[in-house]
């Protein structure tokens, strides 16, 4: 068993610090941001089309906004709705609950289907696009949430139990870890081999991004405490495992509907 003594935070000058959380979102963009115009470029090599690299680094500007926007109202409306309400200065305290990450997708695909007509960037190669770098913003999102103590594991005896002095002395799933295993080093190598596959078709790396993504994190939700506020839905029901259900079924009824 072991026992959690990271800091969340890295370096601390008084007004200025820097915490891991950020660092997660800066490294995922960044990497996303490279790994994205490779992905970009293997499709041009392949002469389906000749698609403008610049053009993704345009996009990066999008991506940033969209998933904030995305990610903190996704949060106020999917899992704290009634506090917000009464309290609707505290939307923008991004540090008090956090973000969503259903809410972040969600804005994230707006945002690739309106660049992609501003820009003239056919929009299911964009979103496969984006599938294949998502992953690594996830992974590091995932590690970072462990840093902090957030998104605890229910309470387990495993021999890999943690404990979180910070939450309570029991031991329990490193639910972050799985998910950053499954959602973000698992989901990472399956989405980049389908897009490599001579048999490309636009909009199936993106489909199967919704697809495994939901099965993964449907699976994490079973070992991860459901949010204090929420609960779960029908004494079941997780409202992670709600919202990666309908994800789940728009992603096979897009897999099906391009196939």
């Amino acid at each position: 068993m072991y026992t959690h003594n990271l800091n969340p935070i890295i370096f601390d000058f008084g007004i200025l610090s820097l915490r891991w959380y950020s660092l997660a979102y800066i490294a995922g963009i960044l990497l996303g941001w490279w790994y994205g115009k490779k992905i970009i470029s293997l499709i041009n090599n392949r002469g389906q089309n000749n698609y403008d690299l610049n053009l993704f680094d345009d996009f990066i500007t999008y991506v940033i906004i969209s998933i904030i926007i995305g990610g903190r109202l996704g949060y106020v409306f999917f899992y704290n709705a009634s506090y917000f309400i009464a309290n609707p200065i505290e939307i923008f305290f991004i540090w008090n609950g956090g973000m969503s990450f259903h809410g972040g997708l969600i804005g994230l695909i707006f945002a690739t289907i309106i660049f992609s007509k501003k820009k003239n960037f056919n929009n299911l190669v964009l979103l496969d696009v984006v599938a294949c770098v998502a992953p690594i913003g996830i992974f590091f999102g995932r590690l970072a949430n462990f840093i902090n103590s957030e998104l605890y594991g229910k309470p387990t005896d495993l021999p890999w139990a943690v404990t979180f002095p910070l939450v309570d002395p029991k031991a329990r799933h490193p639910s972050q870890i799985y998910e950053a295993l499954l959602e973000g080093l698992l989901l990472f190598l399956i989405l980049n081999f389908l897009i490599r596959k001579l048999t490309y078709k636009k909009g199936i790396t993106a489909a199967s991004f919704l697809i495994f993504y939901s099965m993964f994190r449907i699976i994490s939700e079973f070992y991860r405490e459901p949010d204090l506020q929420v609960g779960y839905i029908l004494n079941y029901i997780s409202m992670g495992s709600l919202l990666s259900f309908f994800m789940l079924v728009i992603g096979i009824t897009m897999y099906f509907k391009i196939k």
